[in-house]
This record gives structure tokens, C-alpha cells and sequence, in this order.
């Protein structure tokens, strides 16, 4: 392997080919620092060419190829197997937005970018991207590989919904260029959508073109006391009747999630006089500062409340308050990435369907540990609930880890079992690939591989993620 690092110095330059242990440390460990994996080298071009060549270069010495971008995954999806024997290609270097369309409202940004960048890039401009989570260190091309969703999917969709073109580095060093910016192509097959939420196993995303919306000028928000998922459902359907499209977000937040956020910020910040059980974040937006958002979003609060499916509500009337309110939506997620032992989970199910999961999983949590504490939360208004799990209290984390695998089997055949999914905006990485052997219809997975075969033979891209190898 001392050869092909020597040619990939030669091409790229010194700073490009990190080898030693501790300058590819912080490429090998997963954000949740739940695994590490160890790689030959950290490669990171600056260019799609340079990316072509770096892949050739590989394929010719017969090694694989870990794609990464901003390392902030939770499946494990970027972290390189154990063995030593591939590259991390980092595409961290390439960071240039290189187009912005006002008239078609489309921009094309390189898979480096991090979504925070790309946010600001289209504020900048007057627009909106509306591939928003909590994640916006993580890189667009990233966003694109897992097809990432976040809090506003109910409006407009998953990353899938905003990616109008790409451009892929294919298994064997060719650039595929799919940079359209059409919002009508049916002349054929969608061949961008091949490698939209498939981790980088089929192709290396090197730049996207991404839909633009317009800026938005106005919003109302509102967190709403319900007494039970059931009632967070009506009090949605509510909403979206009297605000239609203009519903953007609506989170559900537990008790128990709370109550985690502010035992770890040292003080509480409860926005009721009294404790409730489950409360609803609700956010509708506009371009048009014509709307009367606000009217719209008290009537359907104040005829949720009179109909006894809210218990209690309190409306942002400035953006100090509306950030206030968002920040206990962040916090409660925020706050179990730095608990000791919490169990990330990423599963969704039929939105009719949420009392019954949330009900029917937490009974199975607690056949496996009796008082571990159930935090399901998140997009209610999508079926995206992350039923996150911490454990019971006094419980060592680490001891914890050790009904991980059953506490996820439990929650994972509950959610199937619903008609749901395992993997519903995090993907499947490497954490995955064994629940999704066991949970998805055969036939499925075996379209998975013919297609992996078809475009990648050699299982050079990220061998091990979403799929386990074949023997």
C-alpha cells in the first residue's frame, strides 16, 4: 500500500494523505464515538477530478473507499472498517458553492459544504433551503447520501424532495455529470435518485443542485400541552386545516425528555405553571408578510383547547420567545447525545399509527429493562418518532450498553410491525445492515444487491454499509 500512497501524495500533494494514527483519529470514530474503525489513510482531494483520480488510483490497487463528509452521522454509515485496508476520501476540502440561481431559485454547492454554509449562502441570496435539522455541521454531501430529513420534512419533504441534480464520482473513477437544474426530466430514468440515501455504496457525490424556495418572512409559533399522543394528532389535524401548507414543523416533546434537559442545564425553564405530559411544538411560515399566521395559529390552538385535546398553550410573540421555544426541542436532543448510555433510535411509522407505537414500544422497553425511561420524540407530523431510551436512574451508562441490542430488536419489531421502518432519516450505515437482513422482505434486499453489483462489482465503496457482505 506504500505505493499507492506515494502516487496519491504525487497527484494531491503532502497535506492531502494523512497517515499517521494521530491525524486519522478524528476521521475514524463516529460522532456518537459508539465505534472505530481504522483506515490505511485519510485522502482528501479538492476536486471532482482529483476525486476521479483518487478512486482510479484505488481501483487499480484493489482497495476500498470509505466516503465522508462532515463525520456526523449516527449509523456508523462513514466510519472505515477495522482492518486497516481502506481510505477515508474526506471530501472536506471541497467547499466552494459555485452557482446561485435567482431566476430558476437553484444553487449548485460541492458535497463539502456543511449545511449551516449552504443555509447562509441561500439566506444571503433571499432565499430559503429547506433541508433544516440539528445536524448543520454536516455536509451537503452527507445530507445527500443518508437523504436526510429533519424538523420541516411535513412541509417539504425529505432531502430527496430539494435535490434537483448531482454529480458522482461512479466505482470505476468516472464522473457521471447529473447537474441538471430541471424541475421536469422525464426523458428516461431518474439516475440521481440512485444515489440519493444510499451512503456512498453506489457513487461519490462530489456536488448537488439544490431547490431554492423563498425567504421566509414571517412565522408564528406555539407550544401546546396535550394530554396524550392521541390528542397531539388531533390538535395537528387542527392545525393543518385551519393553516394548510403553511404548517412547517410540529414536534412532539415528552415529559420525559424534558425533565432530562433540564436536570443537564442545571435550572428549569418550564413554560406552564404546572407539568404536563406531552407537549407539541407547532411552527407555520410564509414569504408573504400578508398572512396572518398568527390569527391562524391561535384559532386552531383556542378551538383545540375548547375541544379538550390541548390542555394548555402558550404562543411566541417575538423571536426571543419563538428561539426559547425551539431551544427545548433542541435541548431534550441535544442533551441525550452527552448522556451516558442513551440509546439513539431512528424509527417511523404510519402517522395514524404514533399512540400505538409510542404505547406498544414502551411496554417492550420495559420487558427487557424494567425501569429504563422511554424519550420518544421528534416529527410527528411525518411519523419520524425517535424512540430514544435512557437508562433507569443510578444505572451506570456503560453497564447500560449491554441491553442495547435487545432493547433495539424490541422497538425495531414494533415499529415492522406497524407497517414502519428502522431507519427513517439516519440510514442504516454500519450499525444497521443486521436489522435490515433480518426486517426487510427478501426481495428488497435482493434488489439492493443486484443494483450494488451492477455499479460497483468490486465492492469498493463503503463494503459493509447498508448491506452486510456477502462470504
Amino acid at each position: 500500500m506504500t505505493g499507492l500512497l506515494d502516487r496519491l501524495r504525487a497527484d494531491l500533494g503532502e497535506d492531502a494523505v494523512l497517515s499517521a494514527p494521530e491525524d486519522r483519529a478524528r476521521y475514524e470514530t463516529d460522532l456518537l464515538n459508539t465505534r472505530t474503525g481504522r483506515a490505511l489513510a485519510v485522502v482528501r482531494p479538492r476536486s471532482t477530478a482529483e476525486v476521479s483520480g483518487v478512486v482510479r488510483s484505488c481501483v487499480e490497487a484493489g482497495v476500498a473507499i470509505v466516503p465522508q463528509g462532515g463525520n456526523t452521522g449516527f449509523c456508523q454509515g462513514a466510519t472505515p472498517p477495522d482492518d486497516g485496508a481502506a481510505i477515508i476520501l474526506s471530501l472536506e476540502r471541497m467547499r466552494a458553492i459555485r452557482a446561485v440561481d435567482l431566476a430558476g431559485s437553484t444553487m449548485v454547492v460541492e458535497a463539502g459544504v456543511s449545511l449551516a454554509d449552504a443555509r447562509t449562502a441561500a439566506a444571503d441570496a433571499g432565499r430559503l433551503l429547506a433541508i433544516h435539522h440539528g445536524g448543520l455541521s454536516s455536509s451537503i454531501g452527507g445530507n445527500v447520501a443518508t437523504n436526510a430529513g429533519g424538523n420541516n420534512v411535513l412541509r417539504y419533504g425529505m432531502a430527496r424532495a430539494q435535490i434537483l441534480g448531482l454529480e458522482v464520482v461512479l466505482a470505476n473513477g468516472q464522473v457521471w455529470e447529473g447537474l441538471r437544474a430541471l424541475a421536469k426530466d422525464n426523458a428516461g430514468t431518474d439516475l440521481k435518485q440512485l444515489f440519493i440515501g444510499t451512503e456512498g455504496t453506489l457513487g461519490v457525490v462530489t456536488a448537488a443542485t439544490l431547490r431554492l424556495f423563498p425567504a421566509t418572512a414571517h412565522s408564528a409559533t406555539a407550544l401546546v400541552a396535550v394530554p396524550s399522543p392521541a390528542a397531539a394528532l388531533e390538535l395537528l389535524a387542527r392545525v393543518r386545516q385551519e393553516a394548510g401548507d403553511a404548517v412547517s414543523a410540529a414536534e412532539l416533546i415528552p415529559r420525559s425528555g424534558l425533565d432530562l434537559h433540564f436536570a443537564h442545564g442545571g435550572a428549569r425553564r418550564e413554560p406552564f405553571a404546572a407539568e404536563h405530559p406531552w407537549q407539541v411544538l407547532v411552527e407555520l411560515t410564509a414569504a408573504s408578510r400578508f398572512f396572518d399566521l398568527d390569527a391562524a395559529l391561535e384559532a386552531a390552538v383556542g378551538a383545540a383547547l375548547e375541544a379538550g385535546e390541548a390542555i394548555d398553550a402558550v404562543q411566541a410573540r417575538s423571536e426571543a420567545q419563538r428561539a426559547a421555544l425551539w431551544a427545548l426541542r433542541e435541548g431534550l436532543a441535544v442533551t441525550q447525545v452527552h448522556t451516558a448510555g442513551n440509546l439513539k433510535n431512528d424509527t417511523s411509522v404510519p402517522v395514524a399509527a404514533i399512540p400505538e407505537f409510542i404505547a406498544r414500544a414502551s411496554a417492550a422497553v420495559a420487558g427487557v429493562v424494567p425501569d429504563a425511561v422511554p424519550i420518544p420524540f421528534g416529527h410527528l407530523g411525518d411519523g419520524n418518532i425517535h424512540f430514544n431510551v435512557n437508562p433507569p436512574a443510578g444505572t451506570d451508562g456503560a453497564a447500560f450498553k449491554a441491553h442495547w441490542p435487545a432493547l433495539v430488536t424490541a422497538i425495531d419489531d414494533v415499529a415492522t410491525g406497524l407497517g414502519g421502518s428502522i431507519a427513517a432519516e439516519h440510514g442504516l450505515g454500519r450499525s444497521k445492515t443486521a436489522a435490515a437482513a433480518r426486517l426487510k422482505p427478501t426481495l428488497d434486499l435482493d434488489l439492493m444487491r443486484r443494483i450494488k453489483r451492477a455499479l460497483d462489482p468490486d465492492d469498493r465503496l463503503n463494503p459493509g454499509v447498508m448491506l452486510e457482505r456477502e462470504s
